[in-house]
């Protein structure tokens, strides 16, 4: 059976990716494409690397022209998708990749976001650990999904197999992040700019204030996580995508390093898409590029009495499209690796 598919948000990052993945998938049809100010454009004046694209005609964002597809993935601006996604239909498979329903904290939603609070749909992480089996199951047959905020599904799944397994503290937990311009949007920004971050690495939202830190403290407590407290730093760098991601929390009493890997091992054993690295290897952004992958390394500092864990995340494919297209496959009752690629681009 072929699904019938439209995207929105097309023109930007997120829905460029979308539709590159898109394209090799055997049971997605993608029919409709919609953006705003460049509604009216051909696709691939846009996205001139999407040579399949090339009949398709970007349309007016509206539910009217989003209606009538069996997918719709809405990869719009926080805030923008919660009133579209509420004129679909209930049977139509709709894919939010903003954060419009990520958050089941309508006081977080108000606190790092404001607006109108749209309430939350199933979180797009199909191997992240809960304290009963992974979110995988929770994704079957929905209709509604959020898929993740791509640092903040890349720290969850660095995290929460120590935190479910009772082997790190959920206190204390500290995470510094290496991330490309690009998961911020296709918008023009002055501090994004070539010139401003080309030679230079600029940290953002210090002290607390990114809004991706609710939404890792809500799956920490999906894995058992009592009253989870993160310092959370990203640093923009110059690489197009990509984040690395390396985060450390204090050992629980009684955890030793066996203990600690074999938490990591129990949570992934089997999952293709998550990887632990063996014993003493740390991966690096070069290997995830293109790839709906997250390899994650893990370490004991004894001397600090902490668990290091390091992950390298495409933030556009398995931080957010690949996310979304799994996630998706899962809930329409395909193979859930579908279209989707293992293997990164070198060099």
């Amino acid at each position: 059976m072929t699904f019938t598919v439209a995207v929105s948000g097309a023109s930007g990052y997120a829905g460029g990716e979308l539709l590159r993945l898109l394209a090799d998938h055997p049971e997605f049809e993608v029919r409709t494409v919609t953006a705003h100010s460049n509604a009216g454009q051909p696709l691939t004046a846009v996205q001139p690397h999407l040579r399949s694209y090339t009949h398709l005609t970007l349309k007016e964002t509206s539910a009217e022209t989003l209606a009538g597809h069996d997918v719709v993935f809405l990869a719009l601006p926080h805030g923008a998708s919660g009133a579209i996604a509420a004129e679909l239909a209930d049977d139509t498979l709709v894919v939010d990749c903003g954060a419009d329903h990520r958050l089941e904290s309508e006081q977080d939603w108000a606190t790092f976001y404001g607006g109108e609070f749209h309430g939350a749909w199933e979180y797009g992480v199909p191997e992240l650990p809960r304290l009963s089996g992974t979110q995988r199951t929770r994704l079957a047959s929905t209709r509604r999904i959020a898929a993740p905020g791509c640092n903040a599904s890349t720290v969850a799944l660095s995290l929460a197999p120590g935190i479910r397994a009772g082997v790190i503290e959920d206190r204390d937990i500290v995470s510094v992040l290496a991330v490309g311009p690009s998961g911020a949007g296709r918008a023009l920004k002055a501090h994004l700019l070539g010139s401003e971050i080309l030679g230079s690495a600029n940290p953002y939202a210090v002290g607390g204030t990114h809004r991706h830190i609710p939404e890792i403290q809500q799956a920490l407590r999906w894995a058992g996580a009592a009253a989870p407290t993160i310092s959370f730093t990203p640093t923009i760098v110059p690489m197009s995508r990509g984040i690395l991601a390396t985060s450390t929390a204090r050992i629980a009493p009684g955890a030793d390093a066996a203990a600690v890997r074999a938490a990591w091992e129990d949570a992934y054993a089997g999952e293709g898409f998550v990887q632990l690295l063996p014993d003493g290897q740390f991966p690096r952004t070069a290997d995830v590029l293109g790839a709906n992958t997250a390899l994650i390394g893990l370490a004991v500092d004894e001397a600090a009495g902490r668990v290091v864990v390091v992950a390298a995340v495409d933030n556009l494919v398995k931080g957010t499209a690949g996310a979304a297209i799994q996630s998706a496959n899962i809930a329409l009752g395909l193979a859930e690796a579908t279209g989707l690629p293992v293997n990164g681009v070198a060099p």
